[in-house]
């Protein structure tokens, strides 16, 4: 609870010296910016995407990144979350240089465990003037609220409350463990003026202003307390995060001024909209069946890289026609001069290209690196091989083994659309002659195998595609795919000649 807050009294420090500030007051600090994500369930793909763009913005401008957790919400604690949290921007290569498990100079960075800051500060405002204990029960509270007002200089008069109650029965309220909450005390006739880096300039009358809740009922702090009291402890310089919190910064500017601190430069990046419009939340995803956390996208088979790519481009753009961008292009790239304000919407087919341009961007090598683990028990000397031949078609990693399961193992069955349209009459009679030259050769080059099967069409006066689609069919049980003469090739002379063998057996 909050009898260690103290009363007027006990000022807990002098008054403050209030000043007004904008980005400009921090052009010569080091940059700092902090991802302070909640740890209420697994992080979201939107989360990531905040997280990105306090990474570009820091690592453009040679400055630091904190992760804070922000865990005062103990009501929808997730125990996992903050794991999760940690693995999706390792997952990413978003490195950060101070967070709970790397430490640094302004810890500890879990607001849980910062708790006697939180109300050292409150026990100044509440000296200064600028808060106030409430002790206000649920029922006044939805009874203002089916009313329509708002807790502010036009009704706290009517609510119970320090600015209502004589000294001495607060003191006793409180002495007695009575539940109550601190709150902000919002001056009336108050136009707040500030610019956003994206939204540029923004104005709130302060008679719109809730007397937000600070410390609420069980002594934790609410976010808008907690936020301002660590970002200017930690000495965040910028603050980025997503346009839904935009509403906030005038009360945040109210407690910086209270405070007597500088107000960071604020940037508020623009909503990510669902395919089919409005918010993309993780009920829209779910219903929509497009993956919610970032956790779904890396089970799906999504390319970090890809991600990353896809995430900068949802809201940012960089002025050029280019659009393939790995991580430390984008560092050198990045500006939040190019942020743009309007909602940027969600294209799954977007990020699947995305996906397949960057995996275009491997080495073979690196490709069949990244599809062994969806082979079981299959690991042929040619895998190298059978990724080059199919680099270039695949949208997932993962598609090497899904989509083209014949490159590793023989077809279990064929086509039946694909035998009744390829697999004619003399169809038995071209592919057995054809395994018996493949036998024969002495040269497995793609060069060596067209001109044996075209050779043989033309000694049996068929045209070459009579022996192309069949013989295809046989090696891959399919009939579409990468040119025939170079998957033979990638398959090897043993393995050719046995699947055209067995298809004509079969078929």
């Amino acid at each position: 609870m909050l009898a260690s807050i103290g009363s007027a009294a006990d000022p807990g420090g002098p008054p403050p010296v209030v000043r007004h500030t904008s980005s400009a007051d921090m052009e010569h600090n080091t940059i700092r910016v902090r991802f302070a994500p909640s740890p209420t369930g697994l992080l979201h793909i939107g989360g990531l995407r905040t997280a990105l763009f306090c990474y570009l913005f820091a690592r453009g401008q040679g400055g630091t990144v904190v992760l804070r957790i922000e865990d005062t919400d103990r009501s929808r604690f997730v125990p996992e979350a903050e794991a999760d949290i940690a693995a999706a921007l390792a997952w990413i290569g978003l490195s950060v240089d101070e967070g709970p498990t790397v430490g640094g100079p302004f810890g500890p960075y879990r607001q849980s465990e910062r708790k006697a800051l939180y109300h050292r500060h409150v026990k100044r405002l509440i000296a200064q003037g600028d808060a106030y204990y409430a002790f206000d029960t649920p029922a006044q509270l939805t009874e203002l609220r089916s009313a329509g007002a708002a807790y502010n200089v036009a009704t706290r008069m009517d609510m119970t409350n320090s600015l209502t109650l004589p000294a001495d029965e607060v003191s006793g309220r409180i002495a007695d463990g009575q539940a109550h909450t601190v709150r902000l005390r919002v001056p009336a006739d108050r136009t707040i003026r500030f610019e956003d880096m994206v939204k540029g300039s923004v104005t709130v009358e302060s008679s719109g202003i809730d007397d937000q809740v600070l410390i609420k009922s069980d002594g934790m702090p609410t976010y808008h307390l907690a936020n301002v009291v660590d970002d200017h402890l930690m000495q965040i310089t910028h603050v980025i995060r997503g346009d839904e919190w935009l509403p906030s910064v005038a009360k945040h500017i109210l407690l910086y001024e209270a405070l007597g601190w500088h107000c960071p430069a604020m940037a508020h990046l623009p909503l990510i909209l669902s395919p089919n419009g409005g918010k993309l939340s993780k009920r829209s995803a779910q219903r929509l069946g497009l993956p919610v956390n970032v956790r779904d996208y890396q089970s799906a088979g999504y390319e970090p890289e890809a991600v990353v790519n896809f995430l900068a481009f949802l809201g940012w753009n960089p002025g050029t026609r280019q659009e393939v961008f790995s991580l430390a292009e984008l560092e050198k790239t990045f500006t939040l001069e190019r942020v743009g304000s309007a909602p940027a919407r969600f294209d799954l087919d977007k990020l699947q290209w995305f996906n397949a341009q960057h995996l275009r961007r491997l080495s073979a090598q690196e490709l069949w690196d990244r599809a062994c683990p969806y082979l079981v028990e299959v690991a042929p000397d040619h895998g190298v091989a059978a990724a080059a031949l199919v680099q270039d078609r695949i949208i997932l990693a993962r598609d090497l083994a899904e989509t083209y399961p014949y490159l590793f193992t023989p077809p279990d069955d064929y086509d039946p659309r694909g035998v009744r349209r390829r697999w004619k009459q003399d169809s038995p009679a071209l592919v057995e002659a054809y395994a018996e030259r493949l036998s024969q050769l002495a040269s497995w080059e793609e060069s060596a195998l067209e001109t044996a099967l075209r050779s043989l069409a033309a000694e049996h006066k068929v045209g070459a595609g009579c022996l192309i689609h069949p013989a295809r069919l046989a090696v891959s049980g399919t009939t579409a795919g990468p040119s025939l003469f170079a998957l033979l090739r990638v398959l090897g002379q043993t393995e050719v000649v046995e699947r055209l063998h067995r298809a004509v057996a079969v078929l």
